[in-house]
């Protein structure tokens, strides 16, 4: 099977979007099928058996992320191209701006193609954009993972905004109309979880018979428990992108500031984007003046993260929402002990008090006691961390999420001949 996958950005630090595009391919790829990802800037890593079409954009995110390109790999006056110069500047206000430039590019990449590789189908990763109906006018049986519909972040944004002014920057923000209609219009629909799958039906109203929820694999070769790496007392890590107000970093921060005053002792450290670019959680650091028991160290590499997993006490993802929960998931492969909370889909992902602790979301006290409970108790952390691992091994399997994939192609492609 020719397979087109798209992902308007595929970096693996761009988050778990990244790590899917990764993994599903690369399975695919050695499973005997002929894989082309088409993707935008930040650009992804991919398998050797994967061929890779970058697609140059004149986004804002592509300035931010590669700058010498941006600047000095194309003539300087292709920037005041009115198509250019709406795209760059319209990406810096609107992610939904940003979805549809990429894909209609994109769109443009697969006719380019096309005479040479007549793909048997096009695998969408969350762009979920018109450019990508444009793909169905080719003929082409159309899927789409969708990871989390972003209704969910829109809503999560304006219940923490603080003005009016923010609020109207998230409603501009989020691609809130064009994918519930661009959803409803794919030949089939991945989910990942079967919380994502219900939150779709509702918001999307998405048939229930459209969606198929595959669950995502963890690496389990390459995320697994270190021996000879000596655990870091009382150490708590965040790996998240904490400028996501679905990721809780507000409720986490007030969590520390209970067990500061409860003289709990835990150093928090945040693996996310460089400090300096960041807002929420460096703001939070002073308003609580926690500067002595929180570091940021930017974004690692696999092995650097692999040995954080390992160096951690716990790990904590205090998500309102989540679809899947890759790095919770990554921790337990590590043995580690996961403190989450019970908004979708962490209890798909784990079981309360057997392979990870559940808390309510959005509750800075509940998330406290739960931590101060697992830093304290070194035994229930052992025993956590046992469970998760084989539970992660037994059930999250990148094959088998592969071969789940390919029977959903099957019925996109059949359902587009009859």
């Amino acid at each position: 099977m020719k397979i087109a996958f798209i992902m308007y950005q595929g970096n693996m630090f761009s988050g778990g979007q990244g790590i899917y595009t990764y993994y599903l391919t690369r399975e695919l790829a050695r499973m005997g099928h002929e894989v082309h990802v088409i993707a935008g800037p930040p650009y992804p890593q991919v398998d050797d058996a994967v061929t890779l079409h970058n697609v140059k954009t004149e986004s804002y995110w592509s300035l931010y992320h590669n700058r010498r390109d941006f600047m000095h790999e194309r003539h300087p006056l292709t920037h005041f191209h009115p198509v250019n110069f709406y795209e760059f500047a319209s990406t810096r206000i609107a992610l939904s701006s940003l979805l549809l430039t990429f894909s209609v590019r994109a769109y443009v990449k697969i006719k380019e193609l096309m005479p040479e590789t007549q793909f048997d189908i096009v695998h969408d990763n969350q762009t979920l954009s018109y450019g990508i109906l444009m793909m169905k006018s080719l003929g082409l049986p159309t899927v789409a993972t969708i990871h989390h519909p972003l209704s969910v972040d829109l809503r999560n944004s304006i219940l923490q905004s603080h003005s009016i002014y923010e609020m109207a920057r998230r409603y501009l923000w989020f691609p809130w109309i064009m994918q519930e209609v661009t959803a409803r219009r794919m030949d089939r629909i991945i989910t990942v979880s079967q919380n994502t799958t219900r939150a779709i039906e509702r918001m999307f109203h998405v048939p229930r018979d459209l969606m198929t929820c595959v669950y995502n694999g963890i690496d389990t070769e390459r995320f697994r428990p270190l021996p000879e790496i000596p655990e870091s007392p009382n150490t708590i890590l965040f790996n998240t992108n904490s400028e996501d107000r679905n990721k809780g970093a507000v409720y986490l921060f007030d969590a520390l500031r209970i067990l500061r005053d409860q003289q709990v002792p835990f150093h928090l450290i945040i693996v996310d984007n460089d400090r300096k670019s960041l807002k929420l959680a460096p703001e939070l650091v002073r308003r609580y003046g926690l500067s002595t028991q929180v570091t940021f160290i930017g974004r690692v590499s696999n092995e650097e993260l692999l040995e954080l997993y390992n160096r951690a006490t716990i790990l904590t993802s205090p998500s309102l929402y989540e679809g899947f929960g890759l790095p919770a998931a990554e921790a337990m492969a590590c043995e580690k002990a996961v403190i989450a909370t019970t908004a979708p889909a962490f209890p798909e992902v784990m079981e309360h008090g057997k392979t990870g602790w559940l808390v309510a979301p959005a509750d800075g006290p509940a998330l406290a006691e739960g931590i101060r409970l697992l830093l304290g108790d070194e035994e229930l952390r052992r025993r956590l961390g046992k469970a998760a691992r084989q539970s992660i091994i037994e059930r999250f399997n990148w094959r088998t999420n592969a071969e789940q994939v390919l029977a959903v192609y099957e019925e996109a492609i059949a359902k587009r001949r009859g």
